[in-house]
């Protein structure tokens, strides 16, 4: 130690006298330079006046501090490059001129079948999109109060197509003669130039509303009817499509006008919500167990079907704003905003102690809000625009071939989270936290009180999600309760 104090001491005295004698050498030569009685050959030159250097511009510090920090700098610019990219391709999705193609004689001459609950918001929004485009567009209806619901729209481009998924014969004859209608040929006016439809597209809107449940208190009725409602409504209307979506395009289609987009294979289209199953939170096994078989389902049907040319697209969907939806009639609108019981209340007393923290925490504030595709999130004012919405279905609609599209507030960010952030992280954030016995049960009696206070609020959010509220008790109907109508253009000049 003390030899590497020595070497330091004697470093820095040899920097102190160098730096003096230094100082004396330039003084003595100045001095000498300026004497007088030196002659002019012998003075020494005068120590080199210190370059004043000119301010530099913004450009040279700019250059200058990239140079010394490249990577920070290239960092910089593939963020600003991918922020300006998706800015420039969202502005030009916009406004992209989407219109369905006509006959030569102006007709409509494209058809879409849309399979979906016709009280869902999300099927009328699409139906309403792609009706104003110029597609004729046919909603499947199980039952006659969906007919209705259909017929009451009043647009004579938007119609019923009334197959009995239950009756194996009567859905077959339903989509034989549809075909025949699809075969005739169809004129806008008596005596005018005839045309055939051509069908361009199948989509498939299985409910996007879920009870929210423990797995402990699943009943086996509300697990039934959402294997009825969920999974087999839509894997049998496909099935009784798959025969004609096969056999298309007609040879009369394509030899008629615009032959190279007749012959051309229908797609389909399958929408699930995809923020809730991505992050497989507490007390949504129903939806997150649906959506993962519909997810694995679509990605072997999308097999099956390659063979055949026939594109598979799945859109799994974030959140949107349905807030310009209202009820029908006022009596419907009580209905809807009155206060409903909590589920807890509903459960027996252990599972009540065990899970109502939890349930209580995870589905109210706005972690609550911001999960639903619409019955959740869009009721309370958040999420994309429908439009957006509408012109990924027009898109997909145009691709030729199978794939998977995100759309929607949290759709993409909440897969990457559901993929890459470990779940317990996830729990935690949204306000999951450990079961702690008697003294939670304690501590939850004693703040009873307070709770009541609020006990309105947290209801009216957390009533929705029951199996009375979300209608699964209702065979035939489905959510035909919940009618809702359009009181602004949804698609802002489409």
């Amino acid at each position: 130690m003390l030899p590497n104090d020595i070497k330091r001491y004697s470093n820095d005295v040899a920097d102190y006298i160098e730096k003096h004698i230094d100082k004396v050498a330039t003084s003595i030569k100045v001095s000498l330079s300026s004497a007088s009685w030196i002659p002019p050959s012998a003075r020494p030159a005068p120590p080199p006046r210190p370059i004043i250097s000119a301010p530099q511009t913004a450009y040279a510090r700019i250059e200058q501090w990239v140079l010394k920090n490249k990577l920070l700098t290239g960092v910089i610019v593939v963020v600003l490059g991918g922020a300006t990219y998706h800015i420039m391709k969202k502005k030009s999705s916009y406004r992209k001129k989407r219109r369905a193609k006509r006959a030569a004689s102006g007709a409509r001459s494209e058809v879409v079948v849309v399979a979906g609950s016709p009280s869902e918001p999300i099927t009328r929004s699409i139906s309403l999109d792609l009706e104003r485009r110029g597609f004729i567009v046919y909603i499947v209806c199980n039952t006659i109060e969906e007919e209705v619901m259909v017929q009451s729209e009043s647009r004579p481009d938007i119609k019923p197509l009334m197959i009995d998924i239950v009756d194996p014969s009567s859905a077959s004859a339903a989509i034989e003669r549809f075909t025949m209608h699809l075969q005739a040929p169809h004129s806008p006016f008596p005596g005018g130039k005839t045309h055939h439809l051509i069908f361009r597209s199948l989509i498939l809107i299985p409910s996007l509303t879920y009870p929210s449940s423990p797995i402990a208190t699943l009943s086996a009725s509300t697990l039934s009817d959402l294997l009825n409602t969920r999974l087999l409504n839509p894997i049998l209307t496909l099935q009784n499509f798959l025969p004609l979506l096969s056999k298309l395009p007609f040879p009369a289609n394509a030899s008629g006008h615009n032959s190279s987009t007749d012959a051309s294979k229908p797609s389909v289209l399958i929408l699930t919500p995809t923020i809730i199953p991505s992050l497989s939170l507490p007390f949504h096994a129903p939806e997150s167990a649906t959506t993962a078989f519909l997810n694995t389902f679509t990605q072997i049907l999308s097999s099956e079907l390659s063979s055949l040319s026939i594109p598979v697209i799945h859109l799994k969907l974030g959140t949107f704003d349905f807030s310009f939806f209202t009820p029908k009639n006022q009596l419907q609108s009580q209905r809807n905003h009155s206060p409903l019981p909590s589920p807890s209340e509903e459960w027996d007393p252990a599972s009540r102690n065990l899970y109502s923290r939890n349930y209580t925490t995870l589905n109210s504030g706005n972690v609550g809000h911001a999960m639903g595709c619409g019955s959740v999130g869009g009721s309370h004012g958040k999420g994309s625009s429908l439009r957006e919405l509408n012109n990924a279905v027009f898109d997909a609609m145009d691709r030729k071939r199978s794939g998977v599209v995100r759309v929607g507030m949290g759709s993409s960010i909440y897969g990457f989270i559901g993929t890459w952030v470990p779940r317990g992280l996830v729990g935690w954030m949204m306000g999951v936290r450990k079961y702690k016995g008697e003294d939670d049960i304690q501590g939850r009696q004693s703040a009873s009180g307070s709770d009541s206070v609020s006990a309105g609020s947290t209801a009216s959010m957390s009533g929705r999600l029951t199996p009375e509220s979300d209608g699964l008790g209702s065979s035939g109907a489905g959510l035909g309760g919940s009618g809702f109508i359009s009181v602004m253009d949804l698609d802002g000049g489409h």
